[in-house]
Formats: C-alpha cells, structure tokens, sequence
C-alpha cells in the first residue's frame, strides 16, 4: 500500500501593507505549528514592494530579534529571483508563471496577511479566480470587515452596539463647504477625547488619540500616511475584551473561546503597536474578570458580529466593556495577530484548544470548501 500522500499547505505572509513585519511574525508562527506529519507546508512571502518570494523555512528568522522586526527580504531563498506577480515571471528564472503554477499545485493557501493588500479580499479574489481553496473568509467579508465605516454600518444593520464615531473623507477635512462643515460638526458632537484611525487599517498603525483640537488635525495628518479614509471615535470609558471565533463545524453556529481582557501595563496611553507586539509586560487575563452573564454575552456577540459580516474560519472581535456593564463592539478582524505574542490563540488555549489544533481545525475546514465562488 502506498504511503498517504501529504495534505500542501502554501502559507503566505509578509505582504505591502504597513503591518507586514506582523504578518511575517504569524507567518513564522504558524511554520513552528503546523502539523508536519500531516502538512507539507510551502513558504511564500510577498515583500513591501508587492513580489513574491519562495522563502526559507526556517521559523526562527521571523521572530523580533534584537527589538529588530522581520522582513521577508530577510527569508528569501538563496537564488530566488524577486519578481513581481503581475510580470508573470518565475520565482527561480525558470519558467514564466511559476508563482501561479507553485499555488495552483498546492491543496489550500493559508494567508496570514494583514491590513490593505491582504486581509481587505484582495489575494481571496485572487485565489477564488484561480480555483484555488483558502483558509477564512471570502471577498465579501474581507472586504466589509477592513473598511471599518462600512463594518460598523453592518453592524449597526444588524442590531448589534456600537460606540459614536465620524468618517472623515479627503474631501471634508479641511473644508469650508457645506458638507465638510457638517462633518466638522459631527466630530465635535463626540466630545474629548478621540481616538482617530485609518478606516482600513490594523495593529493600531496609524491610530492616535486626541484630546484637543490642535491635536485632532495633528492625528488626522497621521491617519491619511496610511488611508485617505479616517474614522474618528468617541473615545470609550471602559475596558477592552476580546473574543475569538471559529466557523461553525459542518455550518454550525460559530464556536467562541473564552473572552480575555486587555492589560497595558508598560506605561503606554493606549493599546497601541509598542504594547500589541514589543511591550511584554503588556498582556491578556483569560478569563476576562467579568461576570459570568456578561462574559456569555460578549461570546453571543462575537458569533453574532461573525455571522453579520459572513465571516468564514476564524476571526477575532474586540469589545469596549464599560463600567456599568454596557457591551459595545469596537472590531471583526478576519485575519487576526497569529504571532507567539498575539491572543487570538491564547485565548483558545485557555479555552482548551492549542495553536496546532486551531490550526488542523482552520486548514480542515478550508478543503471542505469548494474552489471559486462560495
């Protein structure tokens, strides 16, 4: 009897946004992971320019070192030619096409890339066009869930809560016509402090806080380096839960992990990069210390924002938890942090699960979906 063939996992990471270093963090991660008596796994980055790259694998060169961030420049194969996809060009100046024949030729692609250009459904069309399974969720919710202001419109849609904020387009900031004005006006309904963002962004990247007015435009200069597109939020006295979700198994109710509560402290304002990735006395308590009631709520919640936006896989959702025990959705990340530092899968491990289980789980579910359109 032969030998079972190895399921070939291309896991992909790096990618032209500004969270790439992240990216290259999971992607990491999740080679240190991955079942290898089960899964032949493929490295492929994707550098800040936008081409692809055969990488190494070798897990430990996509760690912070050194308070250093890592690169995919850094993993590249010896002898790999750096091409970008749209030459159609080979990765080895071989044979023109190599990239899309190398993912044509494995069984799913796990993308572990973050922010525009990645987890916006810009490579899940790409992958649905070619026929070719992936790991979470489609074009659609991708897409929706990237763009904050539309996010929060579907929740919204849908009953679930959500805290005050503005969309501030290039058009209306600065501007002295009606419409600008009025979005001047809406902004200063929401009182101090702010927090103002990149509507498509992640990783706080791009995210600052604003207690006066000189401080605002100063924040908003700072949003527009990474998104012409701003969010300005009344800023939410309160703390920050999290909660992560798995798809439902055959097209179940989605299952939640336990939530956990954010903790900042190294002295940082806020959750920002510095406390997300680089600040270790920062961390998580699993189970957040709520009540058992609101703790279940917020599970609700988290499979009810999954399910609003047609979420597939998996996902992390972000809560604001006030004082008198108000739950207000903040966020649905579709491809959330996978780094050693990230808490989408802490969470399940205190919840029972480990990271190569979620893993198994989440390449599983992939390959039972069918190619192309979902």
């Amino acid at each position: 009897m032969s030998e079972q063939r190895k399921i070939r996992v291309a896991v992909v990471f790096g990618g032209r946004g500004p969270e790439h270093a992240v990216s290259c963090m999971g992607g990491g991660n999740l080679l240190a992971s991955i079942d290898r008596d089960k899964y032949d796994v493929i490295p492929v980055g994707i550098t800040r320019e936008g081409n692809w790259v055969l990488a190494a694998d070798d897990p430990g060169r996509l760690a912070v070192t050194g308070g250093e961030l890592p690169s995919v420049e850094a993993v590249a194969q010896p002898g790999s030619q750096v091409v970008p996809w749209s030459s159609h060009a080979s990765l080895e100046a071989t044979e023109p096409g190599q990239i899309p024949r190398l993912l044509s030729e494995v069984d799913v692609v796990m993308p572990v890339l973050h922010g525009p250009f990645g987890e916006d459904g810009t490579i899940q069309g790409l992958l649905e066009m070619a026929g070719i399974r992936y790991v979470g969720s489609g074009v659609l919710a991708s897409a929706v869930s990237m763009d904050k202001a539309y996010m929060k419109i579907i929740f919204k849609a849908n009953g679930l809560p959500v805290g005050p904020y503005v969309v501030v387009h290039e058009r209306d900031w600065p501007s002295a016509d009606p419409e600008g004005k009025r979005v001047q006006d809406a902004i200063a309904d929401l009182g101090w402090p702010l927090f103002v963002k990149p509507a498509r962004g992640g990783s706080s990247i791009g995210t600052s806080k604003a207690t006066n007015a000189e401080q605002l435009a100063s924040a908003i200069g700072n949003a527009r380096k990474y998104d012409p597109k701003i969010l300005v939020e009344a800023a939410i006295e309160g703390r920050e839960i999290e909660c992560s979700v798995l798809e439902g198994v055959d097209g179940g109710m989605p299952d939640t992990s336990a939530p956990g509560q954010l903790r900042i402290d190294g002295g940082e304002e806020f959750w920002d990069f510095q406390a997300k990735y680089l600040d270790t006395a920062s961390r998580m308590a699993i189970p957040a210390p709520i009540p058992q009631a609101h703790s279940q709520e917020i599970r609700r919640l988290a499979a009810e924002a999954f399910m609003a936006v047609s979420a597939e896989g998996f996902a992390r959702v972000d809560f604001f938890y006030t004082p008198d025990g108000q739950i207000l959705l903040n966020e649905i990340n579709t491809i959330p942090g996978l780094s050693p530092a990230s808490y989408f899968q802490k969470m399940w491990e205190a919840s029972g699960v480990t990271f190569g289980q979620l893993l198994d789980r989440m390449l599983s579910t992939a390959l039972k979906k069918r190619p192309g359109l979902r």
